[in-house]
Order: C-alpha cells, then sequence, then structure tokens
C-alpha cells in the first residue's frame, strides 16, 4: 500500500480531514477536501501457589549502570517486530523494563483465538515475551518454543496456531485477568521485563485510504483491521481506534508516569506506533510524566505503510495524530538519515516537538537473500546506553 501524509481533526471527531483529492468513504459518504501537510506533500524520500492466590510478578532492575549510577526505568511502546527489536537491546541495559504492547491485530493466529474466545490477541505480547528472554539455554529455548507454530493440514485446528499464543490465552482463561496471565508466563520465562497490553479491550485500527479502489483513485475508503490494512493498495492519511477513546491498562499508564525514559518506535507507523498515541489514558500519561522521551526512528519507510514518505513526514504525521505531542531525542541510523538532505529537514521536523536528532549506527548487515532492513541489537544496546548517560 502506498502512503502518502494527511491531518486528523479534533479527538473523538471522524477523520475530519483528508488529503486532497478525496471523494467519498466507502459508504459513499462525502469527506472533506483539504490540502495535504505542504512540506510532507514536497518531501522525497529518504536514502536507503495456587494460580488464584499468586502474588503480582516483581521485576527488579540491575543495581547499577555501566558508569556505577541506578539503572534507568524504562518503558517501550509498540507492537511486533520493531517493539522486539527494541525490548531485545533494552533488556541488555536494564532489568528495569516494561513493554506497553498493542492489541489490535486481527490476522493469523491471534486473530482466531479474537474470533473464537474473545478477549486480547496475544501475538504482539507474544512476541515481546520472547524478546525479553535470556540468552542463556532456558531463555533461547523458551523464545523458541513461545514463537513455534504448528503445522499439520491447513484445515486443522492447530494448523499456524504459534505456541505462546496458545499459553497466554490459556492463562487469561484460566486467571480472567490479562495482566497477571502476562506476568505468569513472564516469570516462567524468566523475562527481563514485564509486559502489558496499552488496553484493557480488543482494538481495532480503522484507516482513511485514498487510491484503494484502482478503478477510482480519486476515491477514498474507511479500511477496518490491521491485516486487512497490511494488504490493501492507496494510501493511508489517517488512522482512529475503534472503540474510540479504549480503556489504557492501569498498570500501563502507571508505568509510564513512573518511568525516567519512554521509547516510542520502531515499528509499523500506523498500526504499532501512532494508536499508542490515540488511547486518551496513555496520551495524558505521555504528557504528564517526567520521563525523557525517545523515538526511535525506522531505517527506511516501510512498504505497505509509509512507502514515498520521508523521513520529515514520519514526524509530521505523529504530530498530526496527537496534537500537543512533545519529545526530547530521535534516534535515528547515522546511514539512513545522515545525508544533509535528510538530516536537515528531520531536524527542523523534531525540533517543532522539543527534539534533537542523534545519529548512530543501528542498521544490521543483510542477511543472505534477505534484503529487508533491520535493527542491529548490539548496536541498538549501545546507542540507548550512550543517550541514557547523556551522551
Amino acid at each position: 500500500m502506498h502512503s502518502v501524509g494527511g491531518v486528523v481533526g479534533a479527538p473523538g471527531s471522524p477523520f475530519a480531514v483528508a488529503a486532497s483529492g478525496a471523494s467519498s468513504t466507502d459508504s459513499g459518504a462525502p469527506t472533506t477536501q483539504v490540502p495535504m501537510v505542504g512540506a510532507a506533500a514536497a518531501a522525497a524520500n529518504w536514502a536507503e501457589p495456587a494460580l488464584e492466590d499468586a502474588p503480582t510478578v516483581e521485576f527488579k532492575a540491575f543495581n547499577n549502570a555501566s558508569d556505577g549510577r541506578p539503572a534507568p526505568r524504562v518503558v517501550a511502546l509498540g507492537g511486533g517486530h520493531g517493539l522486539s527489536a527494541t525490548l531485545a537491546a533494552l533488556r541488555t541495559v536494564t532489568d528495569s523494563l516494561t513493554a506497553v504492547v498493542t492489541v489490535a491485530d486481527n490476522g493469523g493466529s491471534s486473530g482466531r483465538i479474537r474470533r473464537e474466545l474473545g478477549g486480547l490477541p496475544p501475538g504482539d505480547l507474544r512476541m515481546a515475551l520472547a524478546a525479553l528472554c535470556g540468552d542463556d539455554e532456558w531463555g533461547r529455548t523458551w523464545a523458541d518454543v513461545l514463537q513455534h507454530r504448528f503445522g499439520g493440514p491447513a484445515e486443522g485446528g492447530l494448523h499456524g496456531h504459534a505456541v505462546g499464543n496458545l499459553l497466554i490465552a490459556a492463562l487469561w482463561e484460566r486467571l480472567g485477568d490479562p495482566v497477571r496471565a502476562l506476568d505468569w508466563v513472564g516469570r516462567l520465562l524468566g523475562a527481563r521485563g514485564r509486559v502489558l497490553p496499552m488496553s484493557t479491550v480488543p482494538l481495532e485500527i480503522e484507516a482513511l485510504v485514498a487510491g484503494a479502489d484502482p478503478a477510482d483513485p480519486g476515491a477514498t475508503g474507511v479500511i477496518r483491521g490491521q491485516h486487512e490494512l497490511a494488504v490493501t493498495p492507496g494510501r493511508v492519511l489517517s488512522v482512529r481506534l475503534s472503540p474510540p477513546e479504549p480503556p489504557a491498562a492501569p498498570e500501563a499508564a502507571a508505568a509510564i508516569r513512573a518511568a525516567d525514559w519512554t521509547v516510542l518506535g520502531p515499528g509499523s507507523w500506523f498500526t504499532s506506533v501512532i494508536p499508542h498515541l490515540l488511547v486518551p489514558e496513555l496520551s495524558a500519561a505521555l504528557a504528564q510524566t517526567s520521563a525523557r522521551k525517545l523515538l526511535v526512528f525506522n531505517l527506511s519507510p516501510q512498504p505497505g505503510e509509509t512507502d514515498g514518505f520521508s523521513a520529515e513526514q514520519h514526524i509530521e504525521v505523529l504530530a498530526d495524530h496527537c496534537p500537543g505531542l512533545r519529545l526530547d531525542l530521535v534516534l535515528a541510523d547515522e546511514m539512513s538519515c545522515g545525508a544533509p538532505r535528510v538530516h536537515g529537514p528531520l531536524e527542523k521536523a523534531a525540533a517543532a516537538l522539543g527534539a534533537r536528532v542523534v545519529l548512530a549506527p543501528l542498521a544490521a548487515p543483510y542477511r543472505a537473500g534477505d534484503k529487508s532492513p533491520r535493527h542491529d541489537h548490539a548496536l541498538l544496546a549501545r546507542a540507548f546506553r550512550g543517550v541514557f548517560a547523556g551522551h
């Protein structure tokens, strides 16, 4: 799916503003026509006991960081592979680590569990837990088990299910409390951190998309569902959550308020990064916390969500969806964002949100047969240590 930037209406309003040329929704209702964000529209791409009686699990921080100071309390927000990369790095920096994970997945194993059993989709939560497993034999084994998917005939009941999804769903049914269930899985794994859902209710992503119908490229329509959004052609103009203004997990909002650092990104911009900013209690906690706010930049535009985006356009679309958002630092790969034609506009967009840009080597070497850009966990961890130490 090709994407361009757009702006969003006031909180609580339906997609109040669409990109220029928009004409109708999938129901035929008219949409407002306004110009796109000026800088974004013209920007070029950037460079390449019994369970019922169990106490809440507590996670202890490293006593000290490498420079002798107490390790920071860090909250990382996101989902999918982007959050997994962040957590795999952060768990080597601090054990005072909390992941706040999106709960909008409606495809694959998660979608089937969500439809058949109700409740939250477990997939992104499972991936976060696997990323927090240690590098010893116990941790590696459990990470592999969590991520293992059953084979067998396609029509079989277990085909495609991830073991970790079933384990999490079983504990949810057993305990009736998703947070306590995730804490139990974390204890089993020896996870170096805590995993929390961003909301206590399962969510749907709804996106306003232009050009989804090749026969009518000027028309706009609403695409519902994270999976459907990932496979639908068109340009994403804005996203919202359904139900609107969902309740946050109280533990997630509390963790943000108590943090020293909050980390947003990298990941799927419209389905993993922005959704956290659309949960009112999380957005309020981010505004109220004394924690410093760090945005980790993607290595390149993401096929299917941000094709055609410039570096600064990523910043602009965050601000469009969360008016009043403030950041302290933007961490970006020096090769992707170091060229003057990229770095200058990115710095300007970051400064508009109160942030400065920090460049560091972050990208992993390409693997044989796979040219997908990936963050290197060790390089990302080194960058986090430098940032947290004030360098």
